[in-house]
This record gives C-alpha cells, structure tokens and sequence, in this order.
C-alpha cells in the first residue's frame, strides 16, 4: 500500500512540474538564437565551416586589417560619383545629409597618389609612366621607345580582357574625385523604400539567372509570396550548377553584409548637440531574425560567409603579386610605404595559412566549350551589377556599392587568373597579370567591409544573448 501511494505521489509530482514549465521544458528561444541557431557548423558547396571563420576573423585577421586599411594608401579611393544611370533617367536623389559624400581636397591627398606612381619602384615606374600617358593619348605614338609601345599595347590588351568582371571608372574624367573613406563611413543614410528596392531588384530578377516565373522569398515589390513560392525557390537554387548557385550567393552574401553594417552603425540620435550612431538591435532582427523573415535571415548570414571564403581565397592566391620586391604601396612616404607593405605582406601570409580554404577548381569545369560560355555570362552578369551601382540614389550608398563592387569583381578576376599569376615576371611590371591602385584598394576594403561585418556579427549575437 505505501509503495502504491509512493507511487501516485510521484506521478502527481511529475505532472505538476510539466505544468508548471520544470521537469525538462525547453525555455523560450532567446532573440540570439532565432537569428544565429542555423548560422553554424558547414556552408554549402565548401568543406569550411562558421566557426572556423569566426575564430580566424575575430582575433588573427580583424585587428591587422583595419590598421592597414587606415593608411594613407587605402583609405583614399577614386571615384566618378556623377555618371548617369545607364538603364533608366527617374533617379530620385536622396536629398538627406547623410547620404551626401564629402570629396578631397587636391592638398589633402598625398602627392605620391595622384602622381600614380604606386605600382612600382622608381626605376619601373619611368616607363609605365609614360605608358599610362600614351595611353590615355589614345594612340602608340612611333615616337616612343620599342619597349614603350610594346607595354602600350599589352596594356590596353589587358583592359580589354575578358579577365575583368566589373566596369570600372575612368579615374581620367573631371568628374572622378578623390574620397576620404575614413571620413565617408559606410553607414545607416536613411535611404530605404521602394528607390532602394528597386536596386536590388534589378540585381535579383535580371542578373542571378533566375527565370521570371520563379518567385524571390521576400521580395518587397512582388505579390502573392508564401511558404509554396519560398520552397520553390530554393528547389530552383538547388538545381542549378554551382557556377549559377555561387553567383546568387556572393550578391546576397554582399547585401546581407551591407545590411550588418547598417543595422551596427544606426544613427540612434540625431539632436543639434551631437549625432550617435551604434547598434540598432531592433534593425538586425528585423533583417536576419529566423521568424520574422521566415527563415530567409540565417541564410543571408551564410551566405555572407560564403562571400568571405571567395574573397579570403582570392586575396591568398594573389600574395605573389604583392611579394615581388618592384611592388610599392607608393604615397611618397618611404618609411611608411616600407611599413605598410611589410604589413599587407604579413596579413596575406596569415590568410595563406587559413586551413579550410574554398575550392575553385569546381568552377567552369567540364566540356571547355560549356565551360567558356559559362564563364563569359558570369563576367557579363557581374559587369553589368557594377553598372547598376550607378542608379543608386544615395550618393554615400552610391560609393561604398561601387567599391565593394569593384572589391569583388577583382577577387573574382584574380581567382580565375591562376595561370598568369603563376607567370608573372619576378621583377619589373606584370604584363600578363595587373592590378591597378584602383583595384587594390577595392579589393581590401571590399574584404574588410566584410571582415567587418563578420566581427559584427560576434557584437550582435552577445547583444541579443538576454532578449526574448
């Protein structure tokens, strides 16, 4: 009998607990885990996994970048702000101040950067001086030395290559001046709506090679979307080659990482005293958190660490090029330069040594021919997104678009110029293979912009810890 009883008290106990949230109930998900739960372990087609990245990103790679991104170098960048929109004239212009880019003045840009003379010891850079003029002359002039025109014409065939995947600015025009990045940070502008939208989705619909009868999760400016139309997507996705799959994931990768920065650097106040900019908690969930965007805000944040890898590798394989003793980070300032290059070289050896680096050789193999053809839409598909930053409204979005553009489209030039970068002379210009200051200044701050926003994510995740 007391064993019976000692029994039903111990059942009764048990329900008590259960309806009373003891006895092994999960607590409720914290707003950390809605957001991050999924964003952990292995990425799509790589064999690297989130926290890998984190752990490389946070504490070897962050700190020493952002010094080098500091410099005199890097910090200056040209740009021609003024183009017009090659697809359509209804621009409306955000007419807020924070949207607005402040140019350098010519004093305050070192001399050694507007000379052009960056690339190469003083030795090299007479004649590619003297290139670059003729160049620009439009025509081998017979005057000039046999070597002189010779580099001409290996020049202007290599701006024509099929090897470059953004249209870049012609830094010669008037309307190109020289910006400050320091003092133009990529930040929340307040540019939003359907002029914002709009850029994104001529990105999506016309230049992921995506058919229009499939429908994008999401998608502000498209009706009738649901669960059916989500799941169909992602069947879509999943069917494509890896080529055509990777494209889609760089681009939301790209604007999932402009998204971070937005939502870290938030203008919180804005009174005639000061302005406070930081984290907006409410501005990240809302973007990434797993319920509120149904599952799609995870699979941007993997998708920006996929973008990672693809830059993080590129910038391993180009180390050579910025190995040769020619190769100046020339500003003018010896001990400087001496210093910064010391630096690049230090953080490029420390990428080399990533462990779990992507793997390009999967991309445009097979049937040559195919595989050509691929290679020639993607390049073209991607050109025309760099074209596209020219209808950006917000002339501050404008500009961090058109470098991060132009960041990736080299990582993406360099990854697929294996073979020249194999062959590049130990000394003197590369003919074959070539990056120009515009270039290398794209291509760092574009990966810092995302080692930025993979920091950010370790800031958001410790924010988010304690919210329901």
């Amino acid at each position: 009998m007391g064993r019976g009883w000692g029994f039903l008290i111990g059942l009764l106990g048990a329900v008590w607990l259960l309806r009373s949230g003891h006895g092994g109930q999960q607590p409720p998900e914290t707003a950390a885990q809605r957001c991050f739960c999924q964003v952990s372990g292995y990425l799509d087609d790589c064999t690297c996994d989130v926290e890998t990245i984190d752990r490389f990103n946070n504490y070897r790679l962050f700190p020493r970048l952002q010094k080098l991104l500091e410099s005199d170098y890097f910090r200056y960048y040209k740009v021609n702000l003024k183009k017009p929109c090659p697809f359509w004239n209804d621009i409306s212009q955000c007419g807020r101040r924070d949207c607005a880019v402040k140019p350098c003045q010519s004093d305050e840009v070192p001399d050694g950067i507007k000379s052009a003379s960056y690339k190469y010891s003083e030795e090299a850079n007479n004649l590619i001086e003297e290139c670059e003029q003729a160049e620009r002359l439009g025509a081998v002039d017979e005057s000039l030395s046999e070597e002189t025109q010779k580099a001409v014409l290996q020049w202007t065939k290599h701006d024509d290559s099929s090897d470059n995947f953004c249209e870049a600015d012609d830094i010669q025009s008037p309307d190109a001046e020289y910006v400050d990045l320091l003092l133009n940070p990529e930040r929340y502008t307040g540019y939003k709506g359907p002029d914002a939208w709009k850029i994104w989705n001529v990105i999506y619909e016309e230049n992921c090679f995506k058919p229009q009868t499939i429908k994008r999760p999401l998608n502000p400016l498209a009706s009738g979307q649901g669960k059916g139309k989500e799941n169909a997507f992602y069947s879509w996705l999943e069917g494509l080659c890896v080529e055509k799959r990777a494209f889609y994931r760089l681009i939301s990768g790209l604007h999932a990482s402009i998204n971070v920065h937005l939502s870290a650097r938030y203008l919180l106040q804005d009174t005639w005293l000061e302005k406070k900019w930081g984290h907006n908690i409410t501005e990240f969930q809302q973007r990434f958190d797993g319920i509120l965007t149904e599952g799609e805000g995870p699979r941007r944040l993997k998708n920006l660490y996929f973008l990672y890898l693809i830059e993080l590798r590129a910038l391993s394989k180009v180390l050579p090029f910025f190995e040769r003793p020619d190769f100046q980070l020339f500003t003018g300032n010896k001990i400087q330069d001496a210093e910064n290059k010391m630096l690049l070289l230090e953080i490029l050896h420390e990428i080399k040594s990533f462990p779990l680096h992507f793997d390009e050789n999967s991309f445009f193999a097979g049937d040559k021919k195919e595989a050509h053809k691929l290679k020639e839409d993607f390049r073209l598909h991607f050109r025309n997104i760099s074209r596209i930053m020219d209808c950006v409204g917000c002339f501050k979005c404008r500009l961090w678009g058109k470098l991060q553009t132009q960041g990736l489209g080299t990582a993406l030039k360099i990854l697929f110029s294996e073979k020249l970068i194999a062959n590049m002379p130990e000394s003197g210009p590369s003919y074959e293979f070539h990056l120009t200051r515009q270039e290398i200044v794209s291509l760092f701050n574009a990966f810092g912009r995302i080692s930025t926003s993979v920091k950010e994510l370790e800031n958001f995740r410790n924010l988010l810890q304690n919210i329901h």
